[in-house]
C-alpha cells in the first residue's frame, strides 16, 4: 500500500527543457519536484503555492496541511495546495542529482528569482492557473513568498510569509558565512568533489553545531524547552536533534547551493526595481507578515520595517509569541502551529488584495 504522506509518498517532476538562470548558466533540463494536495477546481481559483525551506523537502511542509477532517485552514478538500521543492534541495535539480559536467561543485548558482520563475512555469504551464489564492512559506519559503508577490502582483491574491524576510540582513549573512566556512574547511570536503558515498561528516556535524545556536532562542535553552521534544540533556538535544537533522540525507553541496540562494536573497534585485523598498511597495496581495518573537535570523523589527514599505497593499505585522525562535515556524510546537493556522484561515476568508 502506497503512503499518502511523508517521504515514501509519490511525488511528481515538472521538466523545463532549457532553463536559463539569473547567473547566465542553463539547466538542461531543470527538474522541479513537487507534490499536490487536493483537487484543482473547475475555474482554477483554489490554488495555494507553499514552497519549501532551507534543506526542507515537500513532506516537511505537511504539518500545516490538513487532512480534510481536522479543521485546519489548508484543507485539501477545499484548496489545491502545490508544494514545489527548491532547486538544490536534492529532489529538484541539485548538485547531487545533476549529471556531469554540472554536477557537485560545478552546479550553477541559484537565486530566489530562479526558484520562483521555475514555480511560475509549473503553476502556469502544467496547471493553467492564472490566479493564486495564497502563497505562503516558512524561512526561505517566506523569501520565495515575497518574491512571488513582487514578481507576479497580478497573480498573487494573498501572501503569508512567516519567519522569513524579503532581503537577507547583514547579521544573517554573517551566520551563513560561518556555515560555509565550517563546511568547506572540513576534512574530506575536497572543494566539493568528495565521493557521493563519502560525505564530509565532520563538516556536517560542525554545520549542525553552528545551527544549534541560531535556530532556537536563548530563552528556549535557558528554560530547557528541548525536553518537550523528548531530549534528556543539552548534549542529547544537540546531537540527537541538530546533528541528526543534517545527517539525514542532506548532501553538503546541496546545502551550500541553498545557502548561496539564501545569502543573495533580495526582492530589490528583481528587474524593474531600483531598491528593496520600491519592490515591496509594488506588492498588491493582501498580507499577514508573521515573524517570531525571538527569531535570531529574522527578528520582528526587520519584518516591521518590511511591512512599513508595503504601502500598496493591505498588510498586518503579526508576531508569533514565545521562545521557540526561528523554529516557531517549523511545526514542532503545537501552540505555534495553531497560531499560524489561525492566520491562514483569516487570510483565506478575507477579500483578496487583487
Amino acid at each position: 500500500m502506497t503512503a499518502d504522506r511523508g517521504p515514501d509518498a509519490p511525488y511528481e517532476i515538472f521538466e523545463i527543457p532549457d532553463f536559463t538562470l539569473v547567473c547566465g548558466q542553463t539547466l538542461r533540463p531543470a527538474r522541479i519536484a513537487y507534490r499536490t494536495y487536493g483537487t484543482l477546481n473547475a475555474d482554477k481559483s483554489n490554488a495555494v503555492v507553499y514552497p519549501t525551506w532551507y534543506s526542507g523537502r515537500h513532506w516537511d511542509n505537511e504539518w500545516l496541511i490538513g487532512n480534510g477532517a481536522d479543521g485546519m485552514a489548508l484543507d485539501p478538500s477545499k484548496w489545491f495546495i502545490i508544494v514545489p521543492n527548491m532547486l538544490g534541495n536534492g529532489l529538484s535539480s541539485s548538485p547531487s542529482n545533476t549529471p556531469p559536467p554540472f554536477d557537485r561543485a560545478r552546479f550553477p548558482r541559484i537565486t530566489v528569482r530562479d526558484n520562483v520563475e521555475s514555480q511560475y512555469r509549473l503553476v502556469t504551464e502544467k496547471f493553467g492557473i492564472e490566479k493564486v489564492a495564497l502563497v505562503l512559506g516558512w524561512s526561505m519559503g517566506a523569501g520565495q513568498t515575497y518574491q512571488w508577490a513582487v514578481e507576479h502582483p497580478e497573480m498573487v491574491q494573498r501572501m503569508l510569509p512567516f519567519c522569513g524576510s524579503p532581503r537577507t540582513a547583514p547579521h544573517n549573512k554573517v551566520f551563513l558565512d560561518s556555515l560555509r566556512a565550517a563546511m568547506t574547511a572540513s576534512v574530506g570536503f575536497d572543494g566539493g568533489w568528495y565521493p557521493p558515498d563519502r560525505w564530509p561528516v565532520g563538516g556536517l556535524r560542525a554545520f549542525a553545531r553552528i545551527y544549534a545556536g541560531w535556530g532556537f532562542s536563548q530563552a528556549f535553552y535557558w528554560d530547557e524547552v528541548w525536553r518537550e521534544l523528548g531530549h534528556t540533556s543539552l548534549e542529547d538535544f544537540v546531537v540527537g536533534f541538530w546533528e541528526g537533522f543534517f545527517l539525514d540525507g542532506r548532501d553538503p553541496n546541496n546545502l551550500l547551493t541553498m545557502l548561496d540562494t539564501w545569502w543573495s536573497g533580495d526582492v530589490g534585485l528583481t528587474p524593474g526595481f531600483a531598491s528593496t523598498e520600491e519592490a515591496l511597495a509594488s506588492i498588491k496581495a493582501r498580507a499577514i507578515v508573521m515573524p517570531a518573537e525571538k527569531d535570531l535570523y529574522f527578528p520582528p523589527e526587520d519584518e516591521a520595517w518590511a511591512v512599513s514599505q508595503m504601502t500598496g497593499c493591505t498588510v498586518e505585522h503579526r508576531v508569533i509569541p514565545g521562545v521557540w525562535g526561528h523554529f516557531a515556524g517549523g511545526g514542532a510546537n503545537p501552540v505555534d502551529t495553531k497560531f499560524i493556522d489561525r492566520a491562514v484561515a483569516e487570510l483565506l476568508a478575507a477579500d483578496p488584495g487583487i
